[in-house]
């Protein structure tokens, strides 16, 4: 007998579906199976800060730089945020909630960072997980930093700035911050223990002084000498 082919579902049927979706629905990323979902970087604020990098920020360094090609004024790269937990060496499972944070805060999820060689004296054994990373390009890269700049820096005690003299010699800056607490995305009464991090912007400038332009521009609260 030849095989029955299967049922088509009915028209009024796929677009009762569709009604019971749930509105929060469109905010996730559909993921390949067996891989979680990610949540969208704020269009809102990803844009903002964008736009006004071509529109403002890019004709004001061309003039302030003394630069004719727009291909040659600085850019943002990437962002690269990477949180060690020491205690991971004795206790693999404390990188859990560690990864868990720097998905909440960076709207992607990391990646588990291992020791590239073994340090006796640290009890580290090469290639043994010892923290997470994230690297962020694109809208989710222009998101997180003016999170990181206009709500997350403002919300550390007694914050007076950053300091100036963290570039590496070829225009790219990091930054550490003591704890994830400065994010509002985290909520403090889960957190058992906080966490540092460092957040390295990576840009394609060739000096530390173009670079240094590169961030004033984008807003950057650098401490005043």
């Amino acid at each position: 007998m030849a095989e029955k082919k299967e049922q088509k579902q009915p028209k009024g049927d796929q677009k009762e579906q569709k009604k019971k979706a749930p509105k929060g629905a469109e905010a996730v990323e559909a993921a390949p199976q067996g891989k979680p979902s990610r949540p969208r970087a704020n269009n809102a604020a990803s844009a903002r800060l964008k736009d006004r990098y071509h529109k403002e920020i890019l004709p004001a360094l061309l003039k302030e730089l003394s630069l004719t090609n727009p291909m040659a004024a600085p850019k943002l790269e990437k962002v690269i945020i990477n949180m060690g937990v020491g205690e991971a060496t004795q206790n693999a499972k404390v990188l859990d909630p560690a990864v868990a944070e720097l998905t909440q805060i960076t709207g992607q999820r990391p990646v588990v960072t291992k020791a590239k060689k073994s340090i006796a004296q640290f009890k580290v054994r090469e290639g043994q997980p010892i923290g997470a990373m994230v690297t962020l390009r694109g809208d989710r890269m222009f998101e997180f930093l003016d999170r990181l700049m206009n709500v997350a820096l403002p919300r550390v005690r007694d914050f007076k700035g950053v300091s100036t003299k963290s570039f590496d010699g070829r225009g790219n800056y990091t930054l550490g911050l003591r704890d994830q607490l400065i994010f509002p995305e985290i909520d403090y009464s889960k957190v058992e223990k906080q966490k540092g991090m460092n957040v390295t912007i990576v840009t394609s400038a060739k000096t530390d002084d173009h670079g240094l332009a590169l961030l004033k521009h984008l807003g950057m609260p650098f401490r005043q000498a």
